[in-house]
């Protein structure tokens, strides 16, 4: 993931809100969200091809969430690397980051929520740091929890998030009804591809390659459950739904490259 919105509210309804948009090449096979692991047969998330893990997995009967991110330090060794989309099995899992040799990985921040809060794991490919997320809204993006708004994605998406009504737990109906204010700012809220603030987004590189958001995840904790929703086209935000946790459906095919 490039993005990851998270939401903290303890004496809410629903304590933890997060949304993750995972930018990619779109040439990298996927699937969408399942129980796609047998080794980890209570956690879903969708399936990267290419190297077995996922950027984000969500424990609904732990309501659990962890969602990854590429950060920037020194690279682990090419002859011992592993990829780092087995992290946020591991974590959703086990309910923290497992006691794992970290320098068998490349940079990565690990954001994990529970009904408890979020913490947030960053290796630099050296030092591990952990920090509790405090109560408001927080953007983590490549270079880590940008507390300061520095970035102009960071200056106008936040204050949008935060002005938003927060969803309230309610069981069923479509990602328009649950997320209501939510949904717009997580799908973009318009702002073109290629302006700086935009969340979404889409460019073709000189050797041709075209790299792009090709998904975005809204996850509520509560008590009563957790909550998923998925965007597999955020060109097109009619195709919200809502991933049923309660049961594992048919896996679905992979997704052809687009553009």
């Amino acid at each position: 993931m490039c993005t990851v919105v998270v939401s903290i509210e303890p004496e809410a309804g629903t304590p933890v809100l997060l949304a993750g948009v995972r930018d990619e090449f779109v040439t990298r096979p996927w699937m969408s969200p399942d129980r796609h692991w047998p080794a980890y047969p209570g956690v879903i998330g969708g399936r990267d091809l290419e190297a077995g893990g996922t950027w984000l997995a969500a424990d609904p009967a732990g309501r659990r969430v962890a969602a990854l991110l590429n950060g920037e330090g020194v690279a682990a060794p090419a002859g011992r690397r592993r990829s780092r989309g087995e992290l946020p099995l591991l974590a959703a899992a086990a309910g923290e980051l497992p006691p794992v040799d970290l320098s068998w990985y490349d940079p990565f921040h690990l954001v994990f929520g529970g009904l408890d809060g979020v913490r947030l794991w960053s290796w630099d490919g050296v030092t591990l740091a952990e920090e509790k997320l405090p109560a408001g809204v927080h953007m983590i993006v490549n270079s880590g929890w940008d507390r300061g708004a520095s970035r102009p994605r960071t200056a106008w998406f936040q204050p949008r998030f935060a002005r938003a009504a927060r969803p309230a737990w309610t069981m069923g109906g479509s990602s328009e009804r649950f997320w209501g204010e939510w949904l717009d700012p997580a799908s973009g809220a318009g702002v073109p591809w290629d302006d700086p603030r935009a969340l979404v987004v889409r460019q073709r590189l000189a050797d041709g390659r075209v790299f792009a958001s090709l998904s975005i995840t809204l996850v509520a904790l509560a008590e009563e459950g957790l909550r998923y929703d998925f965007c597999p086209q955020p060109d097109d935000p009619a195709t919200w739904h809502e991933i049923d946790t309660s049961w594992s459906r048919p896996a679905e095919p992979v997704r052809r490259p687009r553009g």
